[in-house]
């Protein structure tokens, strides 16, 4: 299923970026940034599991936000795109 995240960490004290960077590390291993702090991630179930409450780890809630899409495995109906196109397509295959 594809699963839009987004978020929101605050960066006023050097522990709020410290934070950041975690996020977007565990986003990055998850997923592909689509823009500065939104993530597409294709996942199975357990992988969605362990990536958000890897992130909800993370934050602090009083401060900071995260927001989760489910949109499933018919997402290529639901998801419209206009300008630059990502670095590369969710069903690529990656060679590393």
């Amino acid at each position: 299923m594809l699963i839009l995240v987004t978020y929101d960490v605050n960066t006023e004290t050097a522990a709020g970026r410290k934070r950041l960077r975690k996020v977007a590390k565990v986003c990055v291993d998850y997923g592909q940034r689509v823009q500065n702090s939104v993530f597409e991630c294709l996942l199975d179930a357990a992988q969605y599991a362990a990536f958000k409450a890897k992130l909800i780890a993370l934050i602090d809630p009083k401060t900071d936000s995260l927001r989760f899409y489910q949109l499933g495995n018919q997402y290529k109906s639901k998801v419209e795109h206009v300008g630059r196109a990502p670095q590369w397509s969710q069903d690529d295959i990656l060679l590393l």
